[in-house]
This record gives structure tokens, C-alpha cells and sequence, in this order.
């Protein structure tokens, strides 16, 4: 009786707003968006919510840690829609999202043997760019020195050319350019870095971060920044699923509230 009650407990936004210390302009965006069902109204147009809306909010806002804001609009949606399958497809997408992320880290560390010190050599400091480069004009590899041209590593990497001479920019790669072409050539270490913030960067690390992590570990023994980024991503990617584990329990929730 105490249930049939509550669902008949007609809720301001007020009410909504204070118990998740959100403003009531959210409450009413979140309507307008489709995350919560329409509200009913009074004879003089108020907006009127009841349990349900409650648990829709909840739901929601336990999505959000885990899935993004643009995913958990979408699950909500679609559950307000009466399309549960389609909400279920884009949850399993989100975890194949989340598992991509995982192998990107994976792929990481192990590129953390290609790190050592030991690894190709670099140009020093004060190297000329077109040093013993050995230029083919027009072809993807450069003869004699294991090297290559923007767009074939820019292929290679699945990014566009214009990347690659941004990331130049911010000192994550250090290319040499050929003395006949004038085009840059990358050798083992530019690839190399290159890879890495590729891979940092899907990783969710901004091109400031990056840059002295790369600049560490060009210098010899200078894997710790890297190893304590790594392992930050590794503890976001473990926050992320038992944030998902959470969204899953309130919107499980929600789903029996509607029936």
C-alpha cells in the first residue's frame, strides 16, 4: 500500500533537482532531451513528476561515470521509447568500447620493450635534419637508413598527414627532412614516438601530457613517467567498468519500475 502510495506522489522539479543537487532548469532539460518521460501536468501547466521520474534520473546520472554523457542520453532514450533491445545494443557497444581501450593499454606496455635505451638511436640535439638520410624521391621507405615519409607512416597509423606535423609542432616527434626532397623522414625512434601518442592519445591524454612523457623517454632510463601514465589509464579503464556495473544495477531498476 505504501508503494501505490508513492507512485501517486505528484514531485516538483524542486524535488528532483535538490536530491541530486542539480537546478531545476536541468531537470527540465533532461525532459526535453528524452532522458526522463514526459512530465504530466497540472490544470495550470506545472510540470509534475512521480517515482518513475526518480528512477529515470537515477539511472541516468549512475550511466554517466561510465558510458559519457552522449551514450547515457542515448540508453535513456531509447528505454523511454519502449525500445529496450536498442538500449542494450548501445550498452554493448559501449563495452566493446571499453574493451578496445583495454587492448590499446595492453599494446602500450608492450611497446614499453621497444623503450629501452638500447632501442634505435635518435638524432642528438644538435643534428642536422637531413643527415645521412639516403632519400628515395616518391617512395614510402628511405634507402639504406629503416625510415619513412609523413604519409605512409601517417597510413600506417590510421591518422591524416596534418596529425603528424601537429604532433611535430608540440616536440612528440622529431623528423629529419631528406636534403634532395626537403620532405620529412622518420627513422625507428620518430616512429616509435609517434606510435606511443597515437596510442596515448586514444588513451585520452592531451598533446601537453604527452610531450614530456615522450621527452623522458628519449633520455636513457627514462621510463617511470611513462609506467605512472600507464597506470593511471590502467586505474580510469577499471573505474570506467564498475562504473558501468553501477549504471547497469540502477537502470536494471528503472526497467522493473516501468514494468
Amino acid at each position: 500500500m505504501g508503494e501505490n502510495f508513492q507512485s501517486r506522489v505528484r514531485l516538483r522539479p524542486v524535488d528532483l533537482a535538490r536530491e541530486h543537487g542539480l537546478s531545476t532548469q536541468a531537470i527540465r532539460n533532461y525532459e526535453e532531451a528524452g532522458i526522463l518521460p514526459a512530465a504530466r501536468r497540472t490544470p495550470h501547466g506545472y510540470r509534475t513528476y512521480s517515482s518513475l521520474h526518480t528512477g529515470a534520473l537515477r539511472a541516468f546520472l549512475a550511466l554517466l561515470p561510465g558510458h559519457g554523457h552522449r551514450t547515457a542520453t542515448s540508453i535513456m532514450r531509447a528505454v523511454n521509447r519502449g525500445t529496450a533491445d536498442e538500449a542494450f545494443r548501445i550498452i554493448d557497444e559501449s563495452h566493446a568500447q571499453l574493451l578496445d581501450d583495454r587492448r590499446t593499454l595492453q599494446a602500450v606496455e608492450r611497446a614499453l620493450s621497444d623503450l629501452e635505451p638500447t632501442a634505435a638511436p635518435e638524432p642528438g640535439a644538435g643534428s642536422e635534419p637531413g643527415a645521412g638520410s639516403g632519400a628515395v624521391a616518391g617512395s614510402g621507405a628511405v634507402a639504406g637508413s629503416g625510415g619513412t615519409f609523413i604519409g605512409p607512416l601517417a597510413g600506417k597509423l590510421g591518422i591524416r598527414p596534418a596529425t603528424l606535423r601537429k604532433w611535430e609542432g608540440a616536440g612528440l616527434v622529431r623528423p629529419r627532412r631528406d636534403p634532395r626532397t626537403g620532405y620529412r623522414v622518420y627513422d625507428d625512434a620518430d616512429i616509435r614516438d609517434a606510435r606511443l601518442a597515437h596510442q596515448l592519445r586514444r588513451g585520452g591524454y592531451l598533446l601537453e601530457q604527452i610531450a614530456p612523457l615522450i621527452a623522458q623517454v628519449r633520455a636513457a632510463g627514462g621510463l617511470e613517467p611513462l609506467e605512472a601514465a600507464l597506470s593511471d589509464w590502467r586505474g580510469r579503464l577499471s573505474a570506467r567498468g564498475r562504473a558501468m556495473l553501477t549504471g547497469a544495477a540502477e537502470l536494471e531498476a528503472y526497467l522493473r519500475e516501468r514494468g
